[in-house]
């Protein structure tokens, strides 16, 4: 059994291996202790706990990368990289920052006499050595409501650009993204206005991502240096040393100086500025492999290589990567030609181009036609998209050569459909001295590796069992839901393959087509095998659990119209078997269970996608099919500018089921699709870039279903023989749907596992035969897993995880007869968890404890004039009506006590949020509920003590928002008053003069706040100014002589600085 490894090993770890002298930063460890956290000097020389930047570290930074620039203009930035960014969009900022990081901050200077402008730089991207990089561990921030302490901190040059979070060996990874990232984004957002990387890791797994990603898209980082690296995952897991911790590889990756420089130049993207998407390990190091490459275009004679990373992967953003790095690294004028063979595909690769900002929406790029190809290959654009089918030329004429240019880079995409005919000849006759790069999702030449006589060497790989280990792309697993129609194996040579990939087939084509296969066809597209395959998908798809949209893939153009049909048909059909089974169901739980499913139905929208051609409905009404009402919605633009794709990429379009033959089968991304209906034979790349529509990443979807209808899975394992080989030579990342089951058998007993580790026995519950006594000892556990904080966190991840299996096993399981006894104890506490289900008892509880806390709850708007300060969201809580006595009878006679301090626990923090947006000096109420919940959760106080605690604490609440009236002050002058006081031993007298000083104050500044307080004055030094100089006017009149000219200067430096806070976070303050 491995050793414990606690989560301050892994931070003495990471600190140990970032001073080696490999990677030479700069430690800071400071004061982890609460009872100094105020204190300033920690050394991080910051002038207030709010600031999230090393300020005297930036500043020399800046000095000694602009020696060319007066630093009265790098003063002027630096007051805005310090500024407090607390109530700003926080996306937005990042966005900002990051753009001023790459490119320098533009400003506007004089020189000799003349308007310029110049750039100063954040960064030194040249010479990563000549940044300064320092590592801070334990550094406490103070946030709106609660002071926070993230474990390690990498600042460049200052500025804090990577975020890490740790926690111990038993604790799941995803918990440090729910607890910690998710509070820390809430509570200090500061910290992230520049922060190009989160890593989270509890030794044993760690993962980065961006800041604001769902923890779907944090992913590994196991490769250091070369893609050929095996990972020995097994071995991670068992590790007892946390010198040997997964984070080590990150580290030695990533967090070098010229990675880490490299990767923030240019491996982050956003897309249509809100989006960040920053790279994976594939991604860095095969785009990094191509760079190479283009330095060593010349003895390469062109060929650049194949760039293989597998469907879903990234690899349409690692063109973008790439392409903006050569721009960017490499001197010269290069030309990008990005080469695809369809309409769909070209469009989506411009649109990636111009949503990451890589080219303008305007920038002309897209030929119409030949000619106009021709015309801008002989320019200088930078970018030009186009189709390969645009190389046509008359024929019998040989195609011109239009430039001899060497700094021309061809990407063709999906290259093994590209790369045969004549087209491609003429392409590189028009191009003779370009250099070309092949980016594909398979292999050219299958298992051989072959080097190809087009392109070179394959550059870098990573293929399908690699993404799913890495978690880049969702496991598949298949389903076989009707016999299968009887083929022999081996039914289709390669030429027909190759046929039945087109929709649109020419006369020769079509014969090869039925002379070769004519039976088969004959037996796919028969009739009553139709109607058995529609009312299949009729019953499966509204029963599936996780609801994602699904796809529909048919023979040809023909069938799939007429699967349309057929489905719609018997979705109707299905409806109605619905309804009369709700109306005979026995028990509310059925009858809720059916209304939801045909709820589902009536939403749902279905629509065919297939190609246009000449004279299609001519040819549709031959095969007695009307295409007219599809192409019609095919061609449809919504009121919003949508078309048919953007419907069904938008997860909550009500267009959820399609039906196709080719398109959308290759290059066309729907992360939640979910649910992929193979009706159409298939082998090797068709099938593997087919199944791959459903492995995409999304929130909630564990896994993609493909339900099998022609066996095309016996010609699986060949092709993932040649596609799919992962790091642990493993071959089958598609896998039964039986071992998806088997995944919900293995996380019931981690669940079992976990339970019994806290004296909750599953198995001896579920062994009494009393129902009532059974439901009485899952409240009773449910009480006991959500007493603590940590236990209950942790077990929130294992349902949930056991839950999206569960509905991604739909309906499938059920038709298995699959049963686990522990299943449907896990499954309550689960819905007791997440309010999913009405247990008497449990909300008997909760009311009990509701009515206690009832009268403090006022509507909005019966105080809506009270308060200037603005309660974003929820009801106010007025702390004072609370009956502390009826409140601790309460907690001491329940039998379901934490239950009912979880509710006591949410209108704490309620009443605390509100109370703080009043007044900011009451944070040490704040502060005080946090230490009685962690001091608690890490074992430190006994039940008793902990609710008495609590209820002191409400106590002391209660008279606190009695001050204003025992002071006879408003709350807005109280807080000024107590900001005035604070840190000052005063008279009763001085006391009374202070109050006099507060009222006045406030008085003033309201009656002249349009004056004041105009739009953004705290940006402007003028209004800035202005406002500075009422205050200590105001104040130089009331304050007593205790105040000597020190003190007075830092408590209206206080006050100013509070009232731009108060601005910044909308509170007050604010010309509306």
């Amino acid at each position: 059994m491995r050793s414990f490894i606690s989560e301050d090993d892994i931070e003495q770890a990471i600190l140990k291996r970032l001073q080696t002298k490999e990677l030479n930063y700069d430690v800071l460890i400071c004061d982890s202790d609460p009872a100094h956290k105020e204190d300033l000097n920690d050394g991080t020389n910051r002038r207030d706990k709010k600031q999230c930047v090393l300020p005297e570290i930036l500043k020399s930074s800046l000095y000694r990368l602009n020696p060319n620039i007066d630093k009265k203009y790098i003063d002027e930035q630096l007051c805005e990289l310090c500024s407090d960014f607390t109530g700003k969009d926080i996306v937005a900022t990042n966005y900002k920052f990051y753009n001023q990081i790459r490119n320098g901050i533009k400003i506007n200077i004089r020189k000799k006499d003349k308007d310029d402008f110049d750039f100063i730089k954040l960064i030194d991207f040249e010479h990563p050595e000549n940044n300064t990089f320092t590592a801070v561990s334990q550094m406490w921030i103070q946030g709106k409501v609660y002071w926070r302490r993230p474990d390690i901190i990498l600042f460049v040059n200052g500025l804090p650009l990577v975020f890490i979070e740790l926690k111990n060996a038993t604790v799941k990874v995803e918990e440090a993204y729910n607890k910690n990232l998710k509070d820390y984004l809430n509570d200090i957002p500061n910290l992230f206005a520049f922060n190009q990387i989160c890593v989270l890791s509890n030794g044993l797994e760690t993962r980065m991502g961006a800041f604001n990603a769902t923890f779907d898209y944090f992913f590994e980082w196991l490769k250091v240096k070369n893609e050929k690296e095996k990972i020995n995952r097994k071995a991670l897991q068992e590790i007892e040393n946390a010198n040997d911790s997964s984070i080590k590889f990150l580290i030695d990756g990533l967090f070098n100086k010229k990675s880490l420089i490299d990767y923030i130049e240019n491996f982050i993207l956003f897309e249509n500025q809100t989006t960040k998407i920053i790279a994976k390990n594939h991604q860095f190091l095969g785009v990094n492999n191509l760079m190479e490459s283009v330095y060593n275009r010349t003895e390469l004679q062109g060929k650049l290589g194949v760039f293989w990373h597998t469907q879903g992967s990234g690899k349409s953003f690692s063109m973008v990567m790439f392409a903006r790095k050569v721009k960017r690294k490499i001197e010269g004028n290069f030309t990008f030609l990005i080469i695809t063979d369809r309409e769909d595909l070209d469009t989506q690769i411009h649109k990636n181009f111009v949503r990451t900002e890589v080219i303008g929406q305007k920038e002309e790029c897209q030929p119409k036609d030949s000619k106009q190809l021709r015309e801008f290959l002989q320019t200088n654009k930078s970018f030009i998209f186009t189709l390969i089918h645009k190389f046509v030329y008359p024929k019998g004429k040989k195609y011109p050569v239009l430039t001899t240019r060497d700094d021309i880079i061809v990407l063709v995409d999906e290259a093994h459909r590209t790369q045969y005919k004549d087209l491609a000849e003429n392409m590189r006759t028009a191009l003779p001295n370009a250099n070309f790069i092949a980016f594909t999702g398979t292999p050219l030449l299958g298992a051989k590796r072959l080097t190809n006589q087009w392109f070179g060497n394959y550059v870098s790989e990573y293929n399908f069992a690699q993404s799913v280990e890495d978690g880049s792309t969702v496991p598949l697993f298949y389903s076989r839901r009707v016999p299968e129609v009887g083929l022999k194996n081996n039914f289709l040579d390669d030429d027909v393959v190759e046929i039945i990939e087109d929709e649109n087939l020419n006369e020769e084509e079509a014969r090869i087509l039925e002379n070769s296969s004519s039976r088969i066809l004959e037996v796919i597209k028969r009739e009553d095998r139709l109607d058995k395959i529609a009312k299949d998908i009729a019953h499966h798809f509204p029963r599936r659990g996780f609801l994602g949209k699904g796809m529909v893939v048919s023979v040809d153009k023909y069938t799939a119209v007429k699967m349309y049909d057929k489905v719609q048909h018997y979705w109707a059909e299905e409806k109605k078997a619905i309804v009369a089974e709700r109306n005979n169901a026995t028990t509310k739980e059925k009858r809720d269970e059916l209304t939801k499913i045909l709820d589902y139905m009536n939403n749902v929208e279905m629509a065919v996608i297939v190609s246009e051609e000449a004279d299609e409905e001519q040819k549709f009404q031959k095969q007695g099919l009307d295409i007219t009402t599809h192409r019609k919605k095919m061609n449809a633009i919504t009121t919003e500018g949508q078309d048919i794709e953007d419907r069904f990429k938008a997860p909550n379009d009500p267009l959820q089921l399609v039906f196709v033959c080719a398109m959308w089968l290759t290059g066309f991304d729907v992360k939640n699709l979910s649910t992929l209906y193979l009706d159409k034979p298939m082998k090797g790349h068709t099938l593997m870039q087919a199944i791959a529509r459903a492995n995409r990443v999304y929130p909630g979807k564990s896994c993609g279903i493909i339900v099998d209808y022609v066996n095309v899975f016996k010609y699986m394992k060949k092709a993932l023989s040649e596609y799919a080989i992962g790091d642990d030579e493993s071959t089958m990342p598609a896998k039964d749907i039986n071992q998806l089951i088997n995944q919900i058998d293995e996380t019931i007993d981690t669940a079992d596992q976990f339970l019994k580790e806290l004296d909750i026995d599953v198995g001896e519950i579920l062994e009494d035969q009393e129902i009532f006594d059974k439901l009485d000892d899952l409240r009773s556990a449910y009480n006991t897993i959500i007493e603590n904080d940590n236990d209950k966190n942790k077990f929130k991840v294992i349902l949930n995880t056991l839950m999206n299996l569960y509905e991604a096993s739909k309906p499938e399981i059920f038709e298995k007869g699959w049963e686990n006894d522990k299943f449907r104890a896990l499954a309550y506490l689960h819905g007791l968890f997440f309010n999913l289900i009405d247990d008497e008892k449990i909300a008997r509880a909760r009311l009990r404890m509701a009515q206690v806390l009832d009268n403090s709850v006022i509507s909005n708007s019966d105080n809506s004039e009270q308060y200037q300060y603005k309660i974003h969201e929820g009801k106010i809580i007025d702390i004072s009506k609370i009956d502390v006595e009826e409140l601790k009878k309460e907690i001491k006679s329940s039998k379901y006590k934490a239950v009912e301090i979880n509710d006591l626990r949410e209108h704490i923090e309620k009443a605390l949020e509100q109370m703080l947006a009043k007044n900011c000096t009451r944070r040490k109420f704040s502060e005080r509920y946090k230490g009685i919940i962690d001091q608690y959760n890490a074992g430190g106080s006994e039940n008793e003590d902990y609710y008495e605690k609590l209820a002191e604490l409400i106590e002391d609440m209660k008279k606190e928002t009695q001050r204003p009236i025992l002071e006879g002050l408003s709350e807005e002058e109280l807080e000024v008053y107590d900001l005035l006081i604070a840190d000052k031993r005063l008279t009763k007298a001085e006391e009374q003069k202070v109050k006099l000083a507060a009222k006045n104050l406030y008085k003033k500044l309201t009656e002249n706040k349009k004056k004041l307080f105009v739009v953004d004055w705290y940006k402007d030094d003028k209004p800035l100014a202005y406002v500075r100089s009422e205050v200590s006017k105001s104040l130089d009149s009331d304050l007593p002589e205790a105040y000597d000219k020190d003190s007075f200067n830092v408590k209206v430096d206080l006050l100013v600085k509070h009232f731009m806070d108060m601005s910044v976070q909308g509170y007050g303050w604010v010309a509306h």
